[in-house]
């Protein structure tokens, strides 16, 4: 609806009373907000807002594309995209009339609306229609230049009529079209009012021309020197660039396929008229001549027209007249001859503007259709109603054709509402209007009418003035109401007697100065000077001039008057648009300043009046103020009825009207017509709008909940496909990846396995052997780069396979020793990490290494434990062994002690000779690391929170008494190294105890801290009969003394199956007399792995 925008009314119909003061007020309410159109019906009423809008681009395009005028707030474009809907769908040929006086805003919105059709048709892009498009809208470029100027009203007033044409295809797009001009004001070319300027192509010549152009032409920048263009006393506007424009007409002229010859020769008529106004005439007796002064202009304007000087002053200063046969030569007075002059400057104007516009029509002449007419937009562009300080022959004519027009107005829009009523069956009502025709007749009556009076004045032989004329015209119109004089009047002071005379039109009254009235309605030009124009060597110019070709003796009829053609031309532009169905652009300035703030009440209301937009809200509202068709009624108010909503249940649309009507208690307002329904009284109107604006925000949010789902379901649909499609080819990017991989590493692929029917787990099976020899299994191989999409999968399978190759090692181990197996891959790959070769890796780990002494010294030891293990409340012993303990002092002292791993404490006992006596409990959580070094020794040192570190070497007997190893074989071999077995104990336990690693150090030297002061520790490696021992090696310094090889006898332990082995690696098998034989096992183990997920890892996740 128009009420779209909640700013005033956006239709004047809908006024809750129709007077003058509310039109008025509504207009100025809508403009203050920026709101410059508003509708009467299907009439839309323009503001010119005096500044620029952003509502002309290609968002408004599409937002009023394909939508019914009421759709959306009022705008130009409804009113052109309904002309070119009802042009498409019903093929009728279609009209917009825009109307309005000087700087009302005509011209802009001729312009937007032909933007509009550039911009909704074309669609595929056709060169020829685009080529259509262009020309038609480079046009106004080229009309607005030749027949534009600056008024006191308007810098940019239309000085002519302008009526288009737009030839339409099947599809819609534009293919040629027709430009017919109306009375251009010729008589501005000699002469402008204060304030006011000549057309707009002089000036462009003058200051937008290049030197050289200017000087071939022997002009000047400057207007001021020449009389044609200062009369006005204004030659440069603010607001207009002349130099660009002058750019822009010759690309536009370009555009239009006139070569640059033909350009050439249109600007050098431009400034041929210049030059004739500074022709001036000087007394020769009877006679007159070119002044002296003038011959300089006399030959320019002689060049530019490219004729004789010489021939040129004879038709300013004499003239032929043919006489029986005989040709007799007149001499001019000096007014005649400026007479002559300024004759001649007109008609080679209108000449030049009368070529261009048939220039353009050549350029969109349409071609022929074959078997289809097509279907035009007619877009009429002409002058408004003028009242002005002087009025004269011009205004004259432009009043009567808006007299025209406003007839024509009312006429179409009593028809279309007669034969809506008929077509609705609906009783007609009478409406009062006032008919204007006995104002046309007034003017244009047979015999009686004015300008019959004038015509008959022109053909009378002798001497006839002004003054005769309007002594007719008194004569004759003496009892006509809307005319009147000082002579039929004579106690109207207003009136100049002999002078003025008076029109009483529909939009007010105008006095006329009866003044140059014959002449102008003559529009005389002496034929000698038509001949001298067609004997012009310019081919074009002559071309402008074919009624020259006649012969100087050859009698020709008296040519019609100014006014008699143009009374022809209305008539026929009347019947133009009778024939077409009508769309109506009413344009109104709000002030005479140009300013976009100010509102000129009593301006607007003049422009009102003689608009006749009051009459027309009028005979719109005569009976109803609304109706619109059932199908859109109830597509627009079918939520205000549960009968009706979300679609009506039954029936037509019409008994879906009633049914929502009837729910909102406005039948007794409402009229059924057999298409559409009919509202008395805008109330009705305005109770629907209410409700349904109430209604509209819970149906948006239904909408956006509905339309959000189906996004959420569809895009659901897509994400599950794309899934299933990345989830198929992730597939089968890892089964290639896989056989890959089972190829590189020598593995049965299960294509082969099923070629040699032998499956993989067959390999597995019980019965199956163990291998002699475990092969590399792919460690030695590099795993080829898995695709990117697989990076996280094929670490998995990285890491399964790790674990399967770990499984093929555990294997080759008896299942008993799997968690000795566990602690020392601990011990490799948490805690030595590589830092030190001999840990201990390849012997048994017995733990408790004091039980395995001596029958004497293990019994010691067993009543020791338990009365510690009864004392500590302990569970297990994890380890236990002989050591060598560094103790603080300045000369480095030993002494030979035990120690005892619990799970929550490690037990510092006696020596041999203290029966291992309980001296001290170190707590598990007080440690906050240990250090070893990276040789063969077995140094190792605790350190305590307490700044109090235990220092000590590790070995498995006595080392100052008898050297008695616990653990050795017959044939003898190095000595237990037990640094691997005590780190792993002490760190697992500390792990488990305080959830939190311990730091181990690996270093060739040890820095430690030896009642509490910082002590550095070296390894000195020497013979093999060497006895450990630490000695001081300087200030805060020690030195432990380390045996390099040590052959000691150790206890062999059974092994499962027979086997047996000492602590080293090295495995003895019985031979069934109990006689060991010893033997190697099946080559060096493998090594072991990288962890995929370390047991630091494991607690720091569990933390």
């Amino acid at each position: 609806m128009a009420l779209h925008d909640n700013i005033g009314v956006g239709d004047f119909v809908l006024l809750d009373k129709i007077s003058m003061d509310g039109f008025i007020d509504n207009l100025q309410i809508r403009f203050k907000a920026g709101k410059i159109y508003t509708y009467i019906g299907e009439v839309c009423v323009s503001m010119n807002p005096y500044r620029t809008l952003n509502i002309y681009g290609n968002e408004q395009v599409n937002e009023y594309k394909g939508r019914e005028i009421f759709e959306r707030a009022p705008h130009i474009f409804a009113i052109a995209d309904s002309a070119y809907r009802t042009m498409r769908r019903a093929g009728k040929d279609t009209c917009i009339m825009i109307s309005g006086e000087s700087g009302s805003g005509k011209t802009e919105a001729s312009k937007i609306i032909m933007r509009y059709f550039a911009a909704v048709t074309n669609q595929s892009g056709h060169q020829e229609v685009e080529r259509v498009k262009n020309v038609i809208i480079q046009s106004n470029c080229i009309l607005e230049a030749f027949g534009n100027a600056r008024t006191s009203r308007n810098d940019n007033s239309s000085r002519f009529g302008k009526y288009m044409d737009i030839q339409f295809d099947w599809k819609g797009d534009p293919v040629g079209g027709q430009i017919e001009n109306y009375l251009l004001e010729k008589s501005r070319v000699i002469y402008q009012q204060p304030n006011e300027r000549n057309f707009h192509s002089f000036y462009q010549l003058l200051l937008g021309g290049s030197d050289e152009d200017l000087r071939r032409r022997d002009l000047t920048k400057s207007p001021e020197n020449y009389h044609y263009a200062k009369q006005g006393g204004v030659t440069r506007v603010d607001t207009i660039n002349d130099k660009s424009d002058f750019k822009n007409v010759n690309s536009a002229l370009k555009l239009l396929g006139i070569s640059e010859s033909e350009s050439k020769t249109a600007w050098d008529i431009i400034g041929a008229i210049l030059h004739l106004g500074n022709i001036a005439v000087t007394p020769d007796g009877d006679a007159s001549k070119i002044s002296s002064i003038s011959k300089g202009s006399l030959e320019s304007a002689g060049k530019l027209l490219q004729v004789k000087s010489t021939e040129l002053s004879k038709v300013l200063c004499e003239r032929a007249i043919a006489a029986g046969g005989q040709v007799v030569k007149k001499n001019l007075t000096p007014e005649q001859a400026l007479f002559a002059r300024d004759a001649l400057a007109k008609a080679i104007y209108g000449r030049v503007f009368n070529w261009l516009v048939n220039r353009i029509n050549e350029a969109i002449k349409p071609h022929d259709i074959k078997g289809y007419k097509g279907t035009v937009i007619g877009v009429l562009d002409i002058y408004g109603f003028e009242i002005l300080d002087t009025n004269s022959f011009e205004q004259f004519c432009i009043n009567y054709c808006n007299e025209k027009l406003q007839q024509l107005f009312i006429e179409l829009v009593l028809k279309q509402e007669q034969e809506e009523y008929q077509r609705e069956g609906i009783t007609w009502t009478h409406i009062d209007y006032f008919n204007n025709q006995i104002i046309c007749d007034l003017v244009e009556r047979p015999h009686s009418g004015i300008i019959s009076i004038m015509d008959e004045a022109c053909l009378s032989v002798g001497s006839i003035t002004d003054q005769t004329i309007l002594d007719a015209m008194d004569r004759n119109l003496k009892n006509h109401k809307h005319y009147t004089s000082r002579q039929l009047n004579p106690s109207d002071k207003s009136l100049v007697h002999s002078q003025d005379f008076r029109i009483i039109h529909y939009a007010g009254d105008v006095t006329y100065k009866i003044e140059s009235f014959l002449d102008k309605n003559k529009d005389t030009l002496f034929q000698d000077m038509k001949r001298l124009l067609f004997s012009s060597s310019n081919q074009l110019l002559s071309d402008m001039w074919p009624d020259g070709s006649q012969d100087i003796t050859r009698t020709t009829k008296r040519p019609l008057t100014a006014g008699t053609i143009f009374k022809s031309s209305m008539i026929a532009l009347v019947k133009t648009l009778e024939s077409k169905e009508p769309y109506y652009v009413r344009c109104i300035k709000p002030n005479d300043v140009k300013s976009p703030t100010l509102f000129d009440k009593e301006r607007i209301e003049h422009q009102v009046a003689y608009l006749g937009l009051l009459e027309n809200v009028r005979v719109r509202r005569a009976g109803f103020a609304h109706r619109t068709p059932y199908d859109r009624f109830v597509l627009r108010y079918k939520m205000l009825s549960s009968r009706t909503w979300p679609n009506p249940k039954r029936g037509t649309s019409r008994d879906a009207t009633t049914s929502i009507v009837q729910d909102q208690g406005i039948a007794s307002d409402v009229v059924y017509g057999n298409t559409k329904i009919f509202m008395r009284t805008p109330q009705s109107l305005f109770k629907l709008e209410k409700n349904r604006a109430a209604m509209i925000p819970n149906l948006v949010i239904f909408l956006q909940k509905m339309w959000r789902g189906y996004l959420a379901r569809e895009y659901y649909k897509r994400l599950r496909a794309a899934h299933i499609i990345m989830g198929a080819y992730r597939k089968y990017k890892l089964r290639s990846y896989v056989a890959e991989i089972q190829k590189i590493l020598g593995f049965t692929t299960i294509a082969s396995n099923k070629s040699n029917n032998a499956p993989f787990r067959n390999n597995r099976t019980r019965n199956s052997k163990p291998p002699q020899a475990i092969p590399s299994c792919g460690l030695d191989v590099k795993w080829p780069k898995a695709p990117s999409p697989l990076r996280r999968v094929v670490g998995l399978i990285q890491a399964a396979y790790r674990r399967w190759w770990a499984l093929q090692i555990l294997r080759r181990v008896p299942e008993q020793d799997w968690p000795q197996t566990r602690l020392k891959i601990f011990c490799h790959t948490e805690l030595i990490k590589g830092r030190r070769s001999n840990w201990g890796l390849n012997r048994d780990w017995k733990g408790d290494y004091l039980l395995s002494e001596g029958l004497n010294q293990a019994r010691d030891y067993q009543q020791s434990f338990q009365k510690l293990q009864q004392k500590e409340k302990f569970r297990q012993v994890l380890f236990s062994s002989r050591i060598l303990k560094a103790t603080p002092g300045s000369a480095g002292k030993n002494a030979e002690r035990s120690i005892l791993v619990t799970e929550n404490s490690i037990y510092k006992l006696d020596g041999p000779k203290g029966s291992f006596k309980n001296m001290k409990a170190l707590p598990l959580n007080t440690i906050r690391g240990m250090s070893i070094t990276s040789g063969s020794d077995q140094l190792v040192v605790i350190h305590f929170v307490n700044d109090r570190d235990l220092v000590m070497a590790l070995h498995c007997g006595s080392v100052q008494g008898v050297s008695s190893w616990v653990v050795s074989s017959p044939n003898g071999g190095p000595s237990p190294d037990l640094t691997g077995e005590f780190l792993t104990m002490v760190a697992s336990q500390c792990l488990k105890f305080n959830r939190v690693p311990i730091n181990i150090r690996v270093g060739s030297s040890v820095e430690c801290k030896l009642a509490r002061k910082s002590t550095s520790i070296r390894v000195n490696y020497e013979s093999a009969d060497v006895v450990p021992v630490f000695v001081k090696d300087g200030p805060n310094r020690l030195k432990l003394s380390w045996p390099l090889l040590q052959q000691e006898i150790i206890r062999t332990r059974p092994l499962s199956n027979g086997h047996q082995t000492n602590g080293n690696g090295v495995h003895v098998t019985s031979n069934g007399n109990n006689k060991p034989i010893t033997k190697r096992t099946m080559g060096p183990a493998p090594p072991i792995p990288t962890r995929v997920q370390s047991i630091n890892n494991e607690n720091r996740r569990n933390n």
